[in-house]
């Protein structure tokens, strides 16, 4: 599989300042939002799902934002992957609740980072200070793996693959008191080792893998999210703590204190998250995806 044509242009883009990459990225949000596409229509089914008690005005402009900040994400992330190290970190203008990374000798930590503002800076800036292991999937065309490895790895974190050796080694990590970085919203492939949980409550097929890990090695696990300034002043990180219902034995209750916590971060920043991604595509019984256009 072959490169995007515009990649290389993409990518040289990185080095324009934040405050220019972003309002590039508000100008082809703004384009994208007068196209019809799935990502838009993604964000109308879950923003209608989420925002009931919003009006159709509201949710109007919330997508409109989400949009926009989609943009900002897609062309800062040029500049988070391909510029050097040190540039990117000094794009960090404020850390808030970074006493949660104190832990008691030898525990591991688990940092739940949502879809929310950038979370890629925070997996560059984390293995700066501690040893990070996380999990590492594949994007759908093969021919960026090893750019966006690389550029995930370049400041001293380790992937390793979704599977059980990937896992093993999670495990590993946390028992040797390091930290892993998870993305805790994704859907999981299927009800494998999941179960169906409210958010924002709509059910969701949640991962029990954070369960799993806490439960096995006794690790804290903390919220993480890198808000984006304005006018491309950089980027505040937050620290926050997790529930810790997170650790309980019943699925449902350890899934439901998960997404809670998950919510309560995008409440704080509702434009800046991921909308589009289809967080609600499969359904408990059989139900009907909402993305699913009806007939």
């Amino acid at each position: 599989m072959s490169k995007h044509p515009l990649y290389p242009i993409w990518r040289v883009s990185g080095y324009l300042p934040l405050n220019w990459l972003h309002r590039i990225g508000h100008l082809l949000g703004r384009f994208y939002i007068w196209l019809p596409n799935r990502e838009k229509r993604s964000t109308e089914v879950n923003l209608r799902l989420c925002f009931p008690e919003k009006s159709d005005r509201d949710l109007g402009q919330l997508r409109d934002r989400s949009i926009r900040q989609m943009g900002a994400t897609l062309m800062e992330m040029a500049a988070i992957w391909f510029t050097p190290t040190e540039r990117v970190l000094g794009m960090i203008k404020q850390v808030s609740g970074s006493e949660q990374l104190v832990r008691e000798e030898g525990q591991g930590l688990i940092v739940l980072l949502p879809h929310l503002g950038n979370w890629e800076i925070i997996g560059l800036e984390l293995p700066t200070h501690e040893q990070v292991t996380s999990l590492y999937r594949p994007p759908r065309n093969r021919a960026y793996e090893t750019i966006v490895k690389q550029a995930r790895e370049r400041s001293g974190a380790k992937l390793v693959p979704t599977d059980t050796s990937g896992v093993k080694q999670i495990y590993q990590t946390l028992l040797e008191g390091g930290v892993t970085c998870i993305l805790p919203d994704q859907q999981p492939r299927s009800d494998k080792g999941a179960v169906f949980a409210p958010f924002f409550g709509v059910p969701a097929l949640t991962m029990l893998l954070t369960n799993r890990l806490v439960r096995k090695t006794g690790a804290k696990v903390i919220f993480a999210y890198a808000e984006r300034l304005s006018a491309g002043a950089g980027y505040h990180i937050h620290y926050l703590p997790a529930d810790e219902r997170i650790r309980e034995a019943d699925p449902v209750v350890a899934a439901s204190a998960l997404n809670h916590g998950i919510e309560s971060i995008i409440r704080e920043l509702p434009s800046q998250y991921q909308w589009s991604y289809k967080r609600f595509q499969i359904q408990p019984d059989g139900k009907q995806s909402p993305y699913r256009k009806s007939r």
